[in-house]
């Protein structure tokens, strides 16, 4: 019980300090905890719980990245599709 509550407070206190990130940082590194800890499941199971972490992570982190980029370029879309609309509409 005194491991999980030291890793709770681990977790809150690193935690806090991703306010400050970028989009780009925030999703890459959501993707890198997620690919982590599924990957050390999966790890857990095959036998090697921290190389399954290690390359979750990795997998996890481009994912998270490649995602952020695809939601950027839909937001230039969007935002030159707004300025197309507002200049034709000023005609």
């Amino acid at each position: 019980m005194h491991k999980k509550a030291i890793s709770a407070v681990v977790i809150m206190i690193s935690l806090g300090g991703c306010s400050d990130l970028t989009s780009t940082q925030q999703r890459t590194m959501t993707g890198g905890l997620g690919g982590a800890a599924g990957g050390a499941v999966i790890g857990a199971l095959a036998g090697n719980a921290g190389m399954g972490a290690l390359i979750g992570a990795g997998a996890g982190a481009a994912g998270g990245y490649l995602y952020d980029r695809h939601k950027q370029s839909e937001q230039q879309a969007y935002n030159r599709g707004v300025q197309t609309g507002r200049s034709q509409a000023a005609r």
